[in-house]
């Protein structure tokens, strides 16, 4: 893996869950190193795809990429790949007490293999998933379907991985840093400071500091930020919940505070935000 710290990319979705299909029409040539604050999952369904995360895979049709939150990863090479692609907020699902469905990316930050090959005859069902929740309509209940189909795609993950036999482990993981972001996705929607998050890893906060940026380009005071307005913007859209709720939801004590960090953030005010992303705006 590149030295160079990760080039942060995040986008600000509404869902609990972004899906696509994705075909490259060229072969993708070596990238820097990028790092993202959702989990992420890569069904390949055509070409390969060589890269980089906690070692050198190449990825072929039938194989699926699982990537953690804050994990650097690039692409190096490929032949054409298309892939089914699914990210969704890691916070927010441990928030609904879906904790389980996190253990396929805890293995990988402890060292696991970053890539597990579906059996041929599972192929066409994980793919029947992927397409149900790309033709899944914005509704009340949608969000729910969501969290059920994402549970059916990790549980092919978890039978591939069973059938592959005793689990391949590459190292012993990123210590403090996957220690520290695991400590975040199930803390941050309550009162939790960087303060915390370094005594819970029994390091300063300097050291945390240094080791969160080296590997993922945040510290854990932006990685708080970030799960939390993720839940936040998820609940403007989704529930009628008031502002004064869904900051004490996300783990704001004071109102004006969560107000003024979501603006910092987003460039509008909470109820100026949510009311752009109404269908009428």
């Amino acid at each position: 893996m590149t030295r160079a710290q990760p080039i942060v990319r995040d986008r600000a979705t509404t869902d609990l869950i972004i899906v696509g299909h994705q075909r490259a029409h060229r072969s993708p040539s070596a990238s820097r190193a990028i790092t993202h604050t959702h989990a992420a999952l890569a069904f390949l369904t055509a070409g390969q795809m060589r890269l980089e995360l906690n070692g050198e895979w190449t990825l072929k049709a039938g194989d699926v990429l699982l990537v953690p939150p804050g994990a650097a990863h690039r692409t190096l090479d490929g032949e054409h790949p298309a892939a089914w692609t699914l990210g969704f907020c890691l916070p927010c699902v441990a928030a609904e007490g879906a904790s389980s469905l996190l253990a396929p990316f805890d293995r990988v930050r402890n060292g696991a293999a970053a890539v597990v090959s579906i059996a041929p005859e599972r192929r066409p069902f994980l793919e029947s998933l992927f397409r149900e929740l790309e033709r899944l309509k914005p509704a009340d209940s949608h969000q729910a379907v969501q969290r059920s189909l994402l549970t059916l795609i990790l549980a092919e993950v978890e039978r591939a991985t069973v059938r592959g036999g005793p689990e391949h482990r590459l190292s012993r993981g990123s210590g403090v840093v996957a220690d520290a972001l695991r400590f975040i996705e199930r803390r941050c929607l309550g009162r939790i400071t960087p303060r915390d998050v370094a005594v819970a890893v029994k390091r300063t906060p300097a050291h945390l500091t240094t080791a969160l940026k080296r590997a993922t380009g945040r510290s854990a005071g932006e990685w708080i930020i970030s799960g939390r307005m993720a839940e936040a913007r998820r609940l403007l859209v989704h529930s009628s919940a008031r502002v004064d709720s869904i900051a004490e939801r996300v783990g704001y004590a004071d109102v004006t505070h969560f107000i003024r960090m979501f603006r910092r953030a987003h460039g509008a005010t909470p109820s100026a935000w949510r009311a752009a992303q109404s269908p009428r705006s």
